[in-house]
């Protein structure tokens, strides 16, 4: 992922101005990771080391996920319709 990005994603989920590690822009910048990942594996579909590295980052969006679920779930059904993770 590109700089850029990164920064950008960073500045739209942030919850106050030096923020950059918190729950949500954390689960906001695997978001993106994967999305691009997936995009990648499409075209290259015997990539398996990118694969792992998927799996990895999905199951540790997950555990963000349930950690942000447990301790703030306002915040946590707004940033599931803000990133469209459930359908």
């Amino acid at each position: 992922m590109s700089q850029p990005v990164k920064s950008e994603v960073i500045a739209q989920y942030k919850t106050h101005e030096k923020d950059t590690g918190s729950s949500d822009v954390q689960i906001a910048l695997l978001s993106a990771r994967i999305n691009h990942l997936t995009e990648h594996l499409r075209t290259h579909r015997k990539d398996f080391h990118s694969r792992r590295g998927l799996l990895q980052m999905a199951s540790r969006r997950r555990k963000l996920l349930d950690y942000l679920k447990r301790e703030d779930l306002p915040k946590y059904n707004e940033l599931l319709q803000k990133l469209n993770l459930r359908k």
